[in-house]
């Protein structure tokens, strides 16, 4: 097969090819990206031989949805209406722009925004120009964006500009200064500011047709790097996670498959779009199969009730937080799910069900490249009990016994460790970290804790909590070791410990353990909170409760004990709740 510009470049050589009178194998980006960790020859062989990974990067499965459906509605919200058609355009033309700008394939690129249709129109761009954009949320500060647009050496960094609350052109005329290799800045939206790229002036710079001719030029390869990911991060700030164009698709093709997205379905997703899980569950497969986004404003709860009035969505994502804001109207009626055929939970699929009234399906996802769902077909057992079963069928997944590579017992819990086709090989520029996460013959180690349960002969994974020391508020991975890192600089404490506690809106809320330095009081959470908003710690992170303990409870051995602080700080909560209640 001989290969031609569509499926690769010219540095490449990413098919069988024909050299004289041999055949030559699947080869690997010719030239890699350092620090980034590729598939095994030998792996990406038998996915190619499988038909499982294939030669279409993302924007070749963006464009055979345009192709399809080009008058298909792909982006919908208050005062907007985006079809297939023009959202190509839109992105084709920008992609030219930021061409234009100096930019080159493989250059990074620091998203830094809130859910916008600017955002998905930016993201499609860099896809197609070839620029890899790293997706850190919009509530990320000093520590997170300088070390991430340092670390990848980002030469572009786009931000809102329009935020009444946070001066995000100036904040990322600051991260020049972490990251000298930022040397553009782009606002999505807001009143031009001088030396600051403005989107909508690029994409009115330059026309269609020549928008195309500039971006045909360019050679994308289906095995390179598409997207950097964050990992939750466990030490420090997030790892960075290279996903490929080829398996990033296959990736999103697996779950609408398995899920059952239809080109005339409509989705209501109001959490971050940045997230993995959201661009690799719901929009990502959403743009490859010709439905319909919304995009959401806000989240005050009355713009919430009047999207989904006016949209009438068939799939939602619906975390903790949402519900909360959206209970009380789907009690007393206002909000009608009649039209749906399914939402997507974290966790608690029975419960919910029961107050939507709507098949729900509990979902494990990592960003490291493992989705787990529930699936329609499944018995009321195996729905109301686990966290359903792996989207692809090349999925490995072992259960371990913790801190060996031993597999558990059927049944037994343990660490799970995963591997397939659109599973990580490593993080990117983390060697240490990468010696530790993956087992001796290359299973992603995730650090949760799972058990299996076979129902109509059928293996279903649940999950029982994590290894690693995260607290998760609302789908939001907060490393309780960088918040103590924090913590411990103010004057006022001589040792801190980080942990969860239960809270019905957010699953978890995190607290600050502290014993006081002689003669000091403790801060209150407000005051906690300016001191790590000077410190440059993204406000999610932020303690939401803070204990003044004598000492810590410590093992057998003489160490802190996580788990009996938890309990701790748990019974309190609870009892405080129970006061309140009476």
């Amino acid at each position: 097969m001989t290969i031609t510009k569509k499926e690769t470049s010219s540095t490449t050589a990413t098919a069988t090819a024909t050299a004289g009178s041999g055949v030559q194998p699947l080869r690997h980006v010719a030239a890699p990206i350092p620090g980034v960790v590729y598939p095994k020859q030998s792996e990406l062989d038998r996915y190619v031989e499988d038909g499982v990974l294939g030669f279409e990067t993302m924007p070749d499965g963006f464009r055979s949805i345009v192709r399809q459906f080009p008058d298909n509605v792909a982006l919908l919200g208050p005062n907007l209406r985006i079809t297939y058609r023009e959202l190509d355009g839109l992105s084709t033309r920008l992609a030219a722009a930021f061409l234009k700008q100096g930019l080159q394939p493989l250059d990074r690129v620091v998203f830094q925004l809130r859910d916008s249709e600017q955002l998905i129109i930016a993201f499609l761009a860099c896809l197609k120009a070839g620029l890899i954009p790293i997706c850190t949320l919009a509530a990320h500060r000093e520590r997170e964006i300088g070390y991430l647009a340092e670390l990848a050496e980002a030469k572009l960094h786009i931000v809102q500009g329009d935020d009444p609350k946070f001066d995000s052109i100036g904040f990322a005329r600051k991260m020049q200064e972490a990251a000298p290799s930022l040397t553009l800045i782009m606002q999505v939206r807001g009143e031009p500011e001088e030396g600051v790229l403005h989107q909508d002036q690029l994409i009115a710079g330059i026309d269609l047709e020549q928008a195309e001719a500039i971006v045909q030029d360019v050679v994308l390869d289906p095995f390179q790097v598409a997207v950097f990911q964050l990992s939750g991060g466990t030490t420090g700030v997030p790892k960075i996670i290279p996903r490929f164009h080829n398996e990033y698709l296959y990736n999103m093709r697996a779950v609408a498959s398995w899920l059952g997205y239809q080109p005339d379905d409509v989705l209501f997703m109001p959490q971050p779009m940045v997230h993995n899980l959201n661009m690799g569950c719901c929009f990502g497969p959403f743009l490859m199969t010709g439905g319909t986004v919304t995009v959401t404003p806000d989240l005050q709860p009355e713009t919430l009730i009047s999207l989904i009035a006016s949209t009438k969505p068939t799939w939602l994502m619906l975390g903790g937080p949402i519900i909360a804001r959206l209970e009380a109207a789907i009690h007393d009626g206002r909000v009608d799910l009649a039209n749906a055929r399914g939402v997507l939970v974290a966790n608690s699929a029975a419960k919910l069900q029961k107050l939507l009234g709507v098949r729900t399906h509990n979902v494990f996802g990592i960003t490291e490249g493992v989705i787990m769902f529930g699936h329609k077909e499944d018995s009321a057992e195996a729905h109301d009990t686990t966290n359903g079963r792996p989207v692809s069928a090349w999925d490995d997944v072992r259960i371990l016994v913790p801190g060996t590579e031993q597999d558990a017992r059927p049944g037994e819990i343990g660490e799970p460790a995963f591997k397939g086709p659109y599973t990580i090989h490593g993080y990117f520029r983390a060697e240490e970290r990468n010696r530790e996460t993956f087992t001796r013959d290359g299973y992603y180690r995730s650090g949760d804790l799972m058990y299996t349960k076979v129902i109509d002969g059928k293996t279903y994974y649940v999950f029982c909590g994590r290894l690693k020391d995260l607290v998760s508020r609302g789908g939001e991975k907060i490393n309780c070791e960088e918040v103590e890192l924090a913590v411990a600089g103010h004057p006022a404490v001589a040792a801190v410990a980080a942990v969860g506690y239960p809270c019905p809106i957010f699953d978890e809320r995190l607290c600050a353990a502290m014993v006081l330095r002689e003669g000091f009081t403790a801060p209150s959470v407000a005051e906690l909170g300016t001191y790590l908003q000077d410190y440059g710690l993204a406000k999610f992170k932020w303690p939401e409760r803070i204990e003044v303990l004598d000492a810590f409870p410590l093992t057998a051995s003489g160490k802190l004990s996580k788990e009996k602080l938890r309990e701790l700080v748990k019974a309190n909560v609870e009892r405080e709740r129970a006061q309140q209640a009476n």
